[in-house]
């Protein structure tokens, strides 16, 4: 029986990026996990706020201007990230390097202003049942937010040693990137819930 010749496979990449990542998938799948957390304790908010017709039950209006500091800090952030990722999938190192001391910067900055958001929601978590959601839909998003901003430091770290000049590092950016877009576009709803829902009742 004569034998086939075995395929050359030195060609293929050695990594790969986005929906060809094994991480890349992972990633996604952790985002739904969280993304129903989030769903729960929206849906939590808004059945409780069915049963008061006075929901903040006489609790003084959040200011607002702390929240959207914030999510302005995180919409623009979206740009320079999107940037990050095409240069990532060119595995241009010079660029992703300072990319991802870009968003390094960026992610920190909502973070100092959320320092200022909770005391600006004017009622503590135990006062009621609407500060208790207030404290549990910001609270949510901010550790999100501590564990995307903690990861995109390391990973920044990474890019400058040794081990950025693997090409899976870039694989691991774009992951991040993917990341990032959610904890951004999870907090536009509860930015919305905790801010102007009440206020058109």
């Amino acid at each position: 029986m004569k034998q086939r010749p075995a395929a050359d496979l030195s060609g293929l990449p050695s990594f790969g990026v986005g929906p060809r990542s094994p991480t890349w998938w992972g990633t996604l799948g952790f985002m739904a996990l969280e993304g129903m957390g989030f769903a729960l304790a929206a849906g939590a908010y808004l059945y409780l706020a069915t049963l008061w017709p006075n929901w903040r039950l006489s609790a003084p209006e959040p200011n607002h201007l702390p929240g959207t500091i914030v999510t302005l800090l995180l919409v623009v952030s979206l740009v320079p990230n999107h940037i990050l990722n095409r240069y990532a999938k060119q595995c241009a190192i010079g660029p992703v390097r300072i990319g991802m001391v870009v968003m390094s910067l960026l992610g920190s900055a909502p973070l100092i202003v959320r320092w200022f958001e909770f005391p600006a929601l004017n009622i503590y978590w135990d006062t009621n049942a609407y500060g208790s959601m207030l404290w549990v839909l910001l609270g949510l998003h901010t550790i999100h937010l501590i564990t995307d901003v903690g990861d995109t430091i390391v990973l920044t770290v990474l890019m400058f040693t040794r081990h950025a000049y693997s090409g899976r590092r870039f694989g691991d950016v774009g992951d991040n990137v993917f990341y990032w877009d959610f904890v951004v576009l999870t907090w536009i709803p509860i930015y919305l819930l905790i801010y102007w829902v009440p206020r058109l009742g």
